[in-house]
């Protein structure tokens, strides 16, 4: 398996605590509190509506907490803006639209880095659709994309939503294996454990949300045996 290193200086972490969220007059999370830790994977579950999808965007400055803070290796980043954090090493990979549908895939890869063999080295399947507009692909394709953007980018902080959906299981197995091996904090929401990360030596930690709160916290065997 080809590797696709990122360079970090020892551990990263980043935080929410006593996070909350309000869209109008409803609140999506209620006081939450987790962390993320690396180089590692961190999984964030909850079914539709738990709040994971806006945990993730609150961590990445994409929306505004109404109380709390966004804690990035102890210091306090609630107030900067979501381009600052990604200038200093944050990526966020959304669910959805997470690639630029009229461009070529090898105009998607290029906007990350000119030299994006890693790439392709990390998805093979890529290196046939580098001229068809990325718009055109099916979803699995869409994500094989957007995660080798994530891969290229060379980030401290790598948060993404559902990184496996409309992946065949081979390939899902795979993407975990790459985002494993990153020398990064690797924070990805789900709805379920992916199960190939059962299989990987580091330990993944778990966050379960259920309607805006934390409902576990501890090692995915940990949350195993307690179900």
């Amino acid at each position: 398996m080809t590797t696709v290193a990122m360079t970090t200086a020892g551990m990263t972490t980043i935080a929410l605590h006593h996070a909350r969220v309000r869209y109008g007059p409803l609140e999506a999370l209620h006081g939450v509190s987790f962390a993320a830790a690396g180089p590692g994977v961190t999984v964030l579950l909850g079914r539709n509506g738990s709040g994971r999808t806006t945990a993730l965007r609150a961590l990445a400055g994409a929306l505004p907490l109404s109380g709390g803070r966004v804690l990035w290796d102890g210091a306090d980043v609630t107030r900067l803006p979501a381009y600052e954090r990604a200038r200093r090493g944050l990526i966020l990979v959304p669910d959805r639209r997470a690639v630029f549908g009229s461009l070529t895939v090898r105009e998607n890869l290029e906007l990350t880095a000119p030299d994006f063999d890693t790439a392709l080295d990390a998805y093979p399947p890529l290196s046939a659709l580098l001229d068809r507009r990325a718009g055109t692909l099916s979803g699995g394709e869409q994500r094989m994309l957007a995660l080798s953007r994530a891969l290229l980018a060379g980030a401290r902080v790598v948060l993404l939503d559902e990184p496996a959906q409309g992946m065949s299981p081979a390939i899902a197995d795979r993407t975990y294996e790459l985002l494993s091996a990153l020398d990064a904090c690797v924070l990805v929401a789900e709805q379920r454990l992916p199960p190939a990360l059962r299989a990987i030596r580091r330990t993944t930690v778990v966050h379960e949300l259920r309607r805006g709160e934390v409902v576990f916290s501890g090692e995915a065997r940990e949350r195993a045996r307690s179900r």
